[in-house]
């Protein structure tokens, strides 16, 4: 089959229709059993996929999939880790990852020991190589498994509570800036594209992200990624220059896929001109969020200073979402408005959505900005009350 497959100019990762069809050539003519019919898929998967992994790939329920040596494969179901049957050899892993990079036209050396590329169904792969790590190539490919496209649909998972729900989408159709927080695989990703499933359909998306995770349906929507440096050490495009980008390209609305490092002055910049944004950060509740968001600027030079960075940031951002795990699952933690106002340097925040014994219930906070939502129709102190009552 693979000799096949090279005289009919057949690309297996981008064609895998046209190897499937090569397969059942191959066997139409034999005599089918359960042994045989295991036997091609697995040359499907070896040829057109990427192996003894692929059957984990292709399972809806795999949210992550890992190998730390290649005798220890490990997948993560639920935000919960499990070590996999699969056994391979250090030369399987370096071919794999051989085939998932030949796609993304990114690459890893000694010069560049690490590497960040999406694969063709959308998953996100990061590769370490010795010496950085202590023996073997260090490998995880985290899957975007879509659970949910609309803040409704994540009520129904159990995420949030429908008044939250109901808060979230009035405080997107009005264009506050939102801010949503959490730590490793708490689900940020997925609930800042259901939160961009509110945005009007009017409205003109740009999105930056240093690889594509965000899936969106908009009707205007223009993805944007990072590129690192070539061969030549040169052509590199940093998130900060995306940013810088975005805002020549007409956006309504901007989106950072995550907040990390020094772009996030550029991102405070583009909020401060009224320009609504949105944007994921790692943090372990709102108000750390928050004073993280008040240092990253810092990274961006020594002429940046916490007299100008506090102060703006308590007049862009308007609401931050802090996200969490519990044996339950994902769940929303916090919903807290920032009122604009600094106290002694500190920012001062209210909770308008807060846990209790659990469950996600209404807190005494207001969010900012109350004439925005007037200016779409929405009286949210109204609904808000309705929720209390």
């Amino acid at each position: 089959m693979r000799a096949e497959v090279r005289a009919r100019g057949i690309d297996p990762l981008r064609d895998p229709s046209a190897v499937k069809t090569l397969v059942d050539e191959v066997v139409a003519s034999l005599v089918l059993d359960d042994e045989l019919t295991g036997a091609a898929i697995s040359a499907f998967h070896a040829i057109a996929g990427f192996g003894p992994l692929q059957p984990y790939l292709d399972d809806p329920s795999v949210e992550e999939l890992w190998i730390n040596a290649p005798g220890r494969v490990f997948i993560a179901r639920d935000g919960r880790s499990e070590l996999t049957t699969i056994v391979l050899d250090a030369a399987q892993v370096r071919d794999l990852v051989e085939r998932m990079l030949r796609i993304s036209g990114r690459r890893l050396d000694l010069s560049t020991p690490f590497v960040d590329a999406m694969l063709p169904d959308g998953s996100r792969l990061h590769v370490v190589i010795p010496d950085i790590t202590r023996e073997h190539w260090a490998v995880n490919i985290r899957r975007f498994v879509v659970r949910a496209r609309t803040v409704s649909e994540l009520v129904d998972l159990g995420v949030l509570t429908a008044p939250a729900a109901a808060f979230l989408e009035a405080s997107v159709t009005a264009g506050l800036n939102i801010l949503v927080a959490g730590g490793t695989q708490s689900g940020k990703t997925t609930f800042l594209t259901a939160l961009l499933g509110s945005v009007p359909a009017t409205e003109r998306i740009i999105s930056c992200e240093e690889v594509f995770e965000l899936r969106l349906d908009h009707p205007d929507h223009v993805a944007l990624q990072t590129r690192s440096l070539s061969l030549e050490g040169t052509g590199d495009i940093p998130l900060r220059r995306l940013v810088t980008e975005a805002l020549r390209m007409r956006p309504t609305r901007l989106v950072v896929g995550e907040v990390r490092q020094a772009e996030a002055l550029d991102l405070l910049i583009a909020m401060n001109s009224g320009m609504p944004a949105m944007a994921t950060l790692h943090a372990n509740s709102a108000r750390e969020a928050i004073t993280k968001l008040c240092t990253l600027p810092l990274l961006a030079g020594g002429n940046i200073d916490p007299s100008f960075v506090v102060p703006t940031v308590a007049g862009c951002v308007d609401v931050v979402v802090h996200l969490g795990t519990s044996p339950a699952g994902r769940c929303v933690r916090e919903i807290a408005a920032v009122s604009g106002r600094v106290e002694s340097g500190v920012i001062e925040m209210a909770a308008i959505f807060g846990q209790e014994d659990g469950t996600l219930v209404r807190a005494a906070g207001v969010p900012p900005h109350l004439d925005r939502y007037r200016d779409h129709g929405i009286d949210i102190l109204a609904r808000l009350s309705e929720r209390d009552g």
